[in-house]
Formats: structure tokens, C-alpha cells, sequence
């Protein structure tokens, strides 16, 4: 064998093709490596899409930035790339400098949900942690971003008298919606937390159940519904497990629980949402910053 051939052979050996181009044959005569001529081509992920958001200048971009994206991926499809945009396409998308895309990154990357790498790009962590501490500045996005990424299976739903411990939130309504929910870790399938939602009947008629399947009752409201929400507040408080928060979480009788009771408002100033969630006191917790200016 000339060495000419033997640096074909292995160029050949290395690179799966013959040096005219040609495709490497088995024993028998087939291409190794030939896709099947009657399969139809395999169409890629559909790109990474990050929700709109509209900025509050009182607010620190970064963190708005931050929750917004981090719903974004929490909430995507399944089959969605695990590709991001580039930091110039999103600060473009999110209309912020590319400094702070940078500062909101690096947020998310040091949560572990996002791993970026020089010149490659930055992806989403397969095995990136659904559940974190919540820093509640005031951003609705916020919210979306504490209640997305898990599984979420739809215990009933229907129209009920108002309860009389939210009458004064429904003044005007004889009846409300009511929707039950239970989410589980995505990936260890474990229950997190339970949800009651109280919907005025106007609102809850325009809302399809199958979205409260992939995104928080938050989410729905504003970006499917189309409601202008003003303002959400935010209860939270201790509290020990009654029997069917311990039977749902799966969880001791009394055993301690956070129960966060969210309280929405549209721009008329009307109650619109009432969620009540019950979380297990070992996955989650909350924190406040208060800023000073």
C-alpha cells in the first residue's frame, strides 16, 4: 500500500467518506450511513420564543428582564430549542441595553437555569431547577416566573357561591369561578403546591382551562385574557396543613405550610382573581426587598 493510500484510509476511517465524496460502504454493500430514502426530513425545534413585556421604569430593568425570560422558559413548549437568542437579539426584543441582558443572564445562570458558553452561545439547562426563592419587587412577571415551569393537573372547576370569607373582594358578583389546581415538580413529579382561584364569571367565561394546563392563572389573565391588570397583592403567612392540603402535597397532618393568598386588580380597580396556594413549607420560600429611594 502506497502512503497515499494510507492517508486515504485514514481520512476515510476518520471522516465516515471516501475521498471522491463518496458515502463509507458496510460488508454488505450498503451505505453505513445512508438515511432512508422514503423517510420524510426531520423538521428542527421551533425557536426559542421569550414572552413581550412592558417595562415599569420604578423598577430594576435587570430583575424585570430576569423574571420575564425566566417564565419564558419555564413555560415553553416541550419541543422548543434549547437555543437562547443572542444577548443583542434579546436586549432588542426586551428594549434594554445589552449590559443589562447581560446582568439579567447572569441571574438566571447562577440559579441554574441557563449555561452559557463562549461562542457557542447560551442554553437552557435540561436539568435546571424549577423551584427557587421568589424576591417579590413589586413585578407581576415575578409572579408568572414563582408559578411556571411545573406540571400542572386540573382538579375541577365551575361556578360556586362567593365563599364568605372573599365577599369582600366580589361585592357586586352573587357567584364566582372557581378553579382548582395541583402542580407537581417537572421532573421528580413530587406535589408542590395546590391552588383555588376565584374568577369573576365576566372573566372566567373567556378563559379556556387547557391554558391553566401549561401557564399560571396570572398568565392567562393578562396575556391570553387580555386583562389590564393594575396590581397584585401579595399575602403570606404560616399555617399548618389541613387534611386536604396534607393529602394532595402529601404531607403530615399539621405538618407546617406557606399559604399565599394573591389578590388581582384591573385598571378599573376591580377584584378580578383571587388565588389562594398552599406551598410545602420544604420547597419553598419568599423574600422582600424593600428599597430604600
Amino acid at each position: 500500500m502506497t502512503e497515499s493510500q494510507e492517508r486515504a484510509g485514514a481520512d476515510l476511517r476518520r471522516t465516515g467518506r471516501d475521498t471522491t465524496g463518496g458515502a463509507v460502504t458496510g460488508t454488505d454493500g450498503d451505505a453505513a450511513d445512508a438515511p432512508d430514502a422514503g423517510a420524510a426530513p426531520v423538521p428542527p425545534p421551533p425557536a426559542f420564543a421569550p414572552d413581550s413585556l412592558v417595562l415599569n421604569r420604578k423598577l430594576p430593568l435587570w430583575y424585570q428582564v430576569s423574571q420575564s425570560l425566566r417564565a419564558s422558559i419555564l413555560g415553553r413548549p416541550q419541543d422548543a430549542s434549547a437555543r437562547l437568542p443572542t444577548e443583542e437579539q434579546l436586549a432588542a426584543h426586551y428594549g434594554v441595553s445589552v449590559l443589562t441582558m447581560r446582568q439579567a443572564l447572569k441571574e438566571l445562570e447562577a440559579e441554574g437555569l441557563i449555561s452559557r458558553h463562549r461562542r457557542r452561545g447560551t442554553f437552557i439547562e435540561p436539568r435546571a431547577r424549577r423551584v427557587s426563592p421568589v424576591r417579590l419587587l413589586g413585578s407581576v412577571d415575578a409572579i408568572v416566573a414563582q408559578q411556571s415551569g411545573e406540571a400542572t393537573t386540573i382538579l375541577g372547576h365551575g361556578p360556586t357561591a362567593v365563599p364568605g370569607d372573599l365577599a369582600e373582594f366580589f361585592p357586586d358578583c352573587a357567584e364566582v369561578t372557581c378553579y382548582r389546581r395541583l402542580r407537581r415538580d417537572g421532573q421528580s413529579d413530587e406535589p408542590t403546591n395546590w391552588a383555588e382561584n376565584a374568577v369573576r364569571p365576566d372573566i372566567a367565561a373567556r378563559i379556556d382551562v387547557a391554558d391553566l394546563e401549561r401557564w399560571p392563572m396570572t398568565k392567562v389573565l393578562r396575556d391570553v385574557v387580555g386583562v389590564r391588570i393594575s396590581r397584585i397583592t401579595d399575602t403570606v403567612e404560616a399555617r399548618l396543613a389541613d387534611p386536604v392540603t396534607a393529602e394532595l402535597l402529601q404531607v403530615p397532618l399539621l405538618s407546617p405550610i406557606l399559604h399565599y393568598t394573591g389578590v388581582t386588580y384591573d385598571e378599573e380597580g376591580r377584584v378580578v382573581d383571587v388565588a389562594r396556594i398552599r406551598y410545602r413549607g420544604d420547597r419553598f420560600s419568599f423574600s422582600v426587598t424593600v428599597e430604600a429611594h
